[in-house]
Parts: structure tokens; sequence; C-alpha cells
């Protein structure tokens, strides 16, 4: 497939056989996004798991210190006063049974489900439309909770979920080229770190086999492992 004129351009200043180090990485990528929207940043880790075993797969969820820069849209299913407590949070759709009724119409605009315990046995039965979209809320990822208020808000404010694909890949957004370099290698810290700390009991072998960082439009950056994981490198290899 060809590529146009712009990415070829940007392409040559980046040698797709070196490593760079974390900072040299963020500074490339941000420099390299010229296209004429503000392109999100994307980072890449290519685990040594095999996400079909239970016992690695690696979900989680990080709150980026510097945000997003993405507008993020929340449902929550509650009911009273839990209902009334998300919709002063933010939240951008609110219901219980008639919130599912539009969702098993096909009608999803949304970017996060949040829903009290209360209201499992609802959200349940759409397992089959929110699994597979990644939105099924999840005790575990703090999306199942009586908090609402804190869970939109968080969901608003910048986190993030991750989850690890049948190649063992995991990507997410963590900004937006208009950041400060500091503000993207901030997020770049964190969400590696989260990822380090999700690392399953089941594997074996090197946890972090590459990371690479990217914008919407610009070539991918290989990271230098040692840089990125610090003193968790020993601990990616065991």
């Amino acid at each position: 497939m060809s590529k146009g004129k712009r990415y070829t351009t940007v392409a040559k200043t980046v040698n797709p056989d070196q490593r760079y180090g974390v900072d040299q990485a963020v500074k490339l990528v941000k420099a390299a996004a010229k296209a004429k929207f503000d392109e999100t940043i994307e980072i890449a880790m290519n685990l040594g798991v095999d996400p079909r075993h239970a016992d690695q797969m690696v979900r989680g969820v990080v709150t980026m210190p510097s945000g997003t820069g993405k507008t993020v849209r929340v449902a929550v299913f509650a009911k009273g006063a839990k209902a009334e407590e998300a919709k002063k949070a933010g939240a951008d759709v609110v219901g219980a049974d008639d919130l599912a009724e539009i969702i098993n119409g096909g009608k999803i605009e949304f970017d996060r489900c949040i829903a009290t315990p209360d209201m499992m046995a609802v959200v349940g039965k759409l397992g089959k439309v929110l699994g597979p979209r990644g939105l099924m809320p999840n005790p575990k990822l703090g999306s199942v909770t009586m908090d609402v208020a804190g869970a939109v808000k968080a969901a608003k404010g910048g986190q993030v979920e991750f989850r690890v694909e049948k190649a063992g890949l995991i990507h997410a957004g963590i900004g937006k080229a208009s950041f400060s370099e500091d503000q993207i290698l901030a997020n770049v810290r964190a969400f590696i770190d989260a990822v380090m700390k999700a690392k399953p009991t089941g594997v074996k072998g090197h946890y972090v086999k590459k990371i690479a960082l990217s914008s919407t439009m610009g070539p991918g950056v290989r990271i230098e492992l040692s840089d990125a994981l610090g003193g968790a490198a020993d601990k990616a290899a065991a």
C-alpha cells in the first residue's frame, strides 16, 4: 500500500531498526505528528503471554496523570439516588431497563459503561452486545461500584482501560500531539507501570517483548526496553 508524501517525509526522521530511549521516542513521535488535526498518541506493547489461558490474561485500568485529551461519553446503569448521583457527576446517559432496551436496539452512544451492583442482573443480559466492544462493566476495573460519581469522574478525567488481545498485544491512546513532551512522557510511564503491575502469575519467560509509540498518522518508534522498564526490566524477563 502506497503511503502519502507527508508520511514518507516524517518517516525519514525515525530509524525503524533502532530502539530509542523513552524521552527521545516521545520527542520523535510528537515532532512527526504533522496532520491537520490533533493526533492521538498511541502506545503498543507486545507481551509474552497467551491470553487464551486464564492465568495469562492481562487487564487493568490506569489514570493518565496528564489526562487523555479525549472527550469520553459515559453511560451508567443505576436507579433512584444513584442515578441522580451519576447525572450530577456528568454521566452522559443514565438509566436501567430503559437503557438496556436502547442498547439492545443497537444504539450505543457511549465509550464507557458503569453500573451499580444491583443493576448487574440487567446488564448481564447485554453481555453479547457490550462484551465484544469492551464495554461490559467489571468490578475489578472499578466500573461496577456504588461510588458512581467517583467512577464517572475517573472515566472522564483520563482513565484508560487496557486488555491484552489474542496475539499478546496491548494498545491504547494515551494523549494528544498537542500535549507537551513532559505530559506525554508522564502518561507513557504511567501506562507501562500499570501493565507491569498487571503481570499475571502464569507468565514464563519475557513478559514485555516490545514497546512502540506512534501518533495517529505517524510512524512507529520502537522503545529501548531497559530504559522503559528501568528496574522492572529484570522482572519483565523473569
